[in-house]
């Protein structure tokens, strides 16, 4: 597991400016798909036939994005490599009936997404990002990035036992933002955003609308040696694939056609349209191969030869609470990316998945780290397993070891970053 690769940090830098303009995961796809049509790839709409020419092309459903890259010579049989990833993170989302307030403050009423950790969402500066959708049926994104909201936390001077007995959040009482002072006016907020937006508040059919800490990506350390920041989990690794997949379709011969998964809704099940439990991938897949003349024979052979790496950030030892650790298994940061393992199947894992991942890291030169939770204490899951079971595809779990996961704050080792997009790109590559 030795490593002669380099620091590049300037994929860091990169990554950074993605975070920092990614509030939403609607931000996120959009900013992806002004990348790969800087790469040379293009849309394409489900709704309209595709053709069987060479070249990179995406799909952009809500928040989620598959991108592939069919190269010269790629048959109707042609297996796919594919790097999965999630562009949701946990948050608070604005509910239908957003304007409330009490005791003369005025407020935003708010959902809980995913595990978030509570408080770390108190006494920040808070955003407004997303999408509205007009009544033509167009979407715009939004975003406020500039302190707005808060959720302020009650002084210790009303609690005098917080920090003996613990903070204790009720969800549906203790975390509505405050935005401003006076009588609550329904409508306020949408009449807010439509102002951001450019648009008539009137024209507003609908809103998919989150908060997010204004606070941007930064170095941390006496050697600038970690990054912190917001979404890492799990835009980090969509970046990696991003990067991966731009510089596979680069190589001049791919045995494979490289393909890169985004989707919504991992951190509350994956249930959804745009989630890897639903019909996205399988069907983009399919129709890869209808439109290269292939038949029912092509797509099961295709996939049959598939790999998928599902991308998604894990636990660094944390020094505070290293009994809540493996013992045998501690992740560091700047070590390299991690192989996620679970025999109960919460991981894709398996040995030969090992040795795909271990083959990629070694053709990268880089180093990599082995995960698996202690036995007394429940494992998580990412959309590894839901990709192998749907689609029949060896799946193999991997991703960056961080701190403070579902932090409205992130924390991760700066090399980390580029390490894994070396990874994925040498395993795309094939």
């Amino acid at each position: 597991m030795s490593s002669a690769h380099r620091f590049d940090r300037g994929h860091t830098d990169d990554l950074m400016s993605y975070l920092a303009a990614s509030p939403s995961p609607y931000h996120a796809v959009a900013n992806a798909a002004e990348r790969l049509e800087k790469a040379g790839f293009r849309q394409v709409a489900e709704t309209e036939a595709w053709d069987a020419a060479a070249g990179g092309r995406f799909v952009l459903r809500g928040g989620a994005i598959i991108a592939w890259y069919v190269p010269e010579g790629a048959t109707p049989a042609t297996p796919f490599r594919i790097v999965g990833a999630h562009t949701d993170s946990p948050n608070l989302r604005v509910k239908p009936l957003p304007d409330t307030g009490a005791q003369g403050w005025r407020q935003v009423a708010v959902e809980i997404y995913g595990g978030t950790l509570l408080n770390t969402w108190l006494d920040r500066d808070l955003g407004l990002s997303g999408r509205i959708t007009l009544r033509d049926g167009t979407h715009r994104l939004v975003n406020v990035d500039r302190p707005l909201l808060r959720v302020p936390q009650l002084a210790v001077h009303l609690d005098r036992s917080v920090n003996q007995d613990g903070l204790k959040l009720d969800k549906q009482r203790h975390m509505t933002p405050i935005w401003g002072l006076g009588e609550v006016s329904e409508g306020d907020l949408i009449r807010f955003v439509a102002e951001e937006a450019g648009v008539d508040a009137r024209e507003i059919g609908g809103w998919d609308l989150m908060v997010h800490s204004v606070e941007a990506p930064a170095y941390l350390g006496r050697d600038r040696e970690l990054l912190a920041g917001p979404r890492m989990d799990n835009l980090l690794s969509v970046h990696a694939g991003l990067a991966a997949l731009v510089a596979a379709a680069g190589s001049s011969s791919l045995p494979c056609i490289p393909v890169l998964a985004a989707f919504d809704h991992e951190e509350n099940g994956s249930q959804s349209d745009t989630g890897a439990e639903g019909p996205l991938l399988g069907n983009v897949l399919e129709r890869s191969v209808l439109a290269r003349g292939g038949t029912f024979e092509d797509r099961a052979r295709a996939l049959a030869g598939s790999v998928c790496l599902s991308s998604d950030t894990g636990h660094a030892v944390h020094p505070n609470y290293s009994e809540r650790h493996e013992p045998g298994h501690h992740p560091l940061p700047n070590k390299g990316p991690i192989l996620k393992v679970n025999v109960n199947q919460r991981y894709a894992t398996d040995g030969s998945g090992r040795a795909v991942f271990a083959a990629a890291c070694e053709r990268a030169g880089v180093p990599w780290q082995h995960f698996v939770s202690n036995n007394s204490v429940a494992c998580g899951t990412t959309i590894g397993p839901i990709t192998a079971a749907r689609h029949g595809i060896h799946t193999v779990d991997i991703g960056v070891a961080i701190l403070s996961m579902h932090s409205a704050r992130e924390l991760c080792g700066a090399e980390d970053p580029h390490l894994l997009a070396s990874a994925l790109t040498a395993f795309l590559e094939g």
